[in-house]
């Protein structure tokens, strides 16, 4: 796994943002922002996952100068329609071949019969491209405190005053 300290490795893919697909970069969104947080999910609609990110999109979507990114194993058509039915306002990443999870060291070898599909985590990089956190929980299960919860604490260490987000299992 990507360990805390270390430089984020960079990326290039599509991603569904606001209403179609486009070319999401990283090194532009770290130029654009103080700190970015990816959301590492194997595949959109997974239960927990989605409770964690309506949490933390709830608690984090407008704060000025962080970026959130989902990023999952399926194609776009599937992020449009996740998008829509979860009314998404982050853009989403297609890692369909789960070389931006490889590159992160989230990968599952296996999982519900996919084979090599990005993990369940949430890794916060800063403005420099240090990785501040990594944190890691399987795709099904209901922890408390989930994995962008305890992302927090490094993001108030860079700045940002946020609110825990309160992910409330079974509401999806």
């Amino acid at each position: 796994m990507v360990a805390v300290g270390q430089q984020a490795p960079d990326f290039r893919a599509s991603a569904f943002v606001g209403d179609g697909g486009e070319l999401l970069e990283l090194v532009s969104e770290i130029k654009q922002h103080e700190a970015v947080v990816l959301l590492f999910a194997p595949a959109d609609f997974v239960g927990p996952c989605t409770a964690e990110w309506l949490a933390v999109q709830e608690a984090w979507g407008d704060t000025r100068g962080l970026a959130l990114i989902g990023i999952t194993g399926d194609s776009l058509f599937s992020h449009a329609a996740y998008a829509d039915e979860y009314e998404v306002p982050v853009p989403l990443v297609s890692d369909f071949h789960a070389g931006i999870a490889d590159q992160y060291d989230l990968l599952l070898g296996e999982w519900e019969g996919h084979q090599h599909i990005p993990a369940r985590a949430t890794v916060v990089i800063d403005g420099d491209w240090e990785v501040q956190a990594v944190e890691q929980a399987d795709p099904l299960a209901q922890d408390s405190p989930s994995p962008s919860e305890r992302a927090t604490r490094e993001l108030d260490e860079l700045g940002f005053d946020l609110p825990r987000p309160d992910v409330e299992y079974g509401t999806q």
